[in-house]
């Protein structure tokens, strides 16, 4: 089962289940009813109403007040490749903080923004929180958890560099791309291993598994919720295996009219163009024109 936010014409933003084939979906709850009971609703009969991929915009089935969490530098290799080489690994990670509107969906066309000479790929896998959690242990965590999607922290390198804070670098417009959601009875432990690999122009550029992570799903959510409750709909991408561009010898970044793939193991592909800035601004310009939604 892959599970996609829709909205029909202006409507609100639905959750639904995509089609084998692709060429459909039905409709499995609004998003707000879905993340109140997620698992009720996965494990529930999608409606009989089916609708065309073409009726619909696909969206990030994220609530607007969701969290979305990062790792960074979780994969061994990756540590080394950067500028974090020469450092002892920290005994907790690294965390980092997305806005939810900084995510977009396969398919979408990602604008390079000003200043920067391109995007680097960040291959990786993010997990969807389903139960709330307060002071959760690393089993109850991991139990949390009700899906996993396909994602690329495509990072804005100039502006992550400007300071020792990565926000900036990591919220660029339309810069989190995520996949559908795969029921995580579907997928396993991460900790099994699964492959991740990321491809630009079909050239294989990170190649990487998951059993090669330092901190864990479970570990991870659970040392989260010693500081702050996590919710149902949160997210927590998990980390990008070696490769990235921006450490290569010469450093290579993605430009307008590349296309950037990620491939992970049981959940998916996840693909995206790369656009110049200009499309940016058309994007801001058609986002102004849209009716503000009414007040609940």
């Amino acid at each position: 089962m892959k599970i996609v936010g829709i909205r029909r014409s202006a409507g609100d933003v639905e959750v639904a289940a995509l089609s084998e084939d692709g060429q459909t979906v039905s409709v499995l709850a609004g998003l707000e009813q879905f993340w109140a009971e997620p698992a009720r609703h996965l494990a529930s009969a999608a409606s009989e109403e089916s609708l065309p991929v073409g009726s619909v915009e696909f969206v990030p089935p994220v609530l607007p007040g969701a969290r979305v969490i990062c790792i960074g530098l979780n994969y061994l290799k990756h540590v080394a490749e950067g500028s974090f080489k020469d450092q002892e690994l920290p005994e907790y990670p690294t965390l980092f903080a997305r806005w939810s509107q900084s995510l977009t969906v396969d398919g979408a066309a990602v604008p390079v923004p000003t200043g920067e000479d391109g995007l680097d790929w960040e291959g990786e896998i993010v997990a969807w929180v389903g139960e709330t959690l307060v002071d959760a242990t690393s089993d109850e965590a991991l139990a949390s958890v009700v899906g996993y999607s396909v994602f690329n922290d495509l990072t804005a390198r100039r502006a992550q560099k400007l300071t020792s804070q990565w926000i900036l670098g990591k919220n660029a417009d339309l810069s989190g791309p995520v996949g559908p959601m795969v029921p995580a009875a579907e997928v396993g432990d991460l900790r099994d291993g699964l492959q991740v690999q990321t491809r630009v122009n079909g050239e294989i550029v990170q190649d990487g598994n998951t059993a090669e992570m330092v901190y864990t799903v479970g570990e991870t959510l659970a040392h989260i919720s010693k500081t702050f409750t996590l919710r149902p709909g949160d997210l927590l991408a998990t980390g990008t295996p070696s490769g990235v561009g921006y450490a290569r010898t010469p450093q290579w970044l993605l430009q307008p009219g590349d296309v950037v793939e990620v491939v992970v193991e049981k959940i998916g592909t996840l693909r995206n163009s790369i656009v110049s800035n200009e499309a940016r601004h058309a994007r801001a310009r058609e986002v102004q024109a849209l009716p503000l939604p009414a007040s609940r």
